[in-house]
């Protein structure tokens, strides 16, 4: 199992998109925790973290790693508010999480149209945790160096309405 980490940039909406995107993985028993990442408190967000059964933290400067205290499993699945997994990704993440070891620590999504953008950012910025990385927790401790991310065959796309 693992836990995924959402990172609210966009508003409760956009969270609940990827909220509701998730609901297969907790059928399927490989999400067992979710927790929110927010910048301030806000009661709409608490009342949707609640109902998912999620966890919020509040952080003035969110990063990964405030999730890394609440979280209940070693995978972590970090996600942006309005990401959505695509066909498949439950199967690619269950695979990975069942057979790599915690010195991996690193996998990575496929983004659909990253395009130039994309490429710079996987060249430059190989060790920098981002949305749609599949993290081991002691990577995000600084216990572990992560090696090069795994690409996983796993997509993530933005959905459409909020970028």
């Amino acid at each position: 199992m693992i836990t995924v980490l959402v990172r609210v940039t966009h508003g409760p909406e956009a969270l609940a998109a990827t909220l509701s995107a998730l609901v297969p993985a907790v059928a399927a028993g490989l999400v067992g925790d979710a927790v929110i990442l927010a910048r301030e408190q806000d009661e709409v967000l608490a009342k949707v973290a609640d109902a998912a059964g999620a966890s919020l933290v509040v952080a003035e400067n969110v990063s990964w790693r405030d999730g890394v205290e609440v979280a209940r499993r070693e995978w972590l699945l970090c996600l942006d508010d309005g990401d959505i997994p695509q066909e498949g990704w439950i199967r690619v993440l269950d695979r990975f999480v069942g057979l790599a070891q915690p010195e991996q620590g690193l996998a990575r999504f496929r983004r659909h149209g990253a395009g130039m953008s994309g490429l710079m950012r996987r060249v430059f910025l190989r060790s920098r945790i981002h949305a749609g990385d599949l993290v081991h927790r002691r990577v995000l401790l600084n216990e572990v160096k992560a090696r090069t991310p795994v690409r996983l065959s796993a997509r993530i796309e933005r959905d459409p309405v909020f970028g």
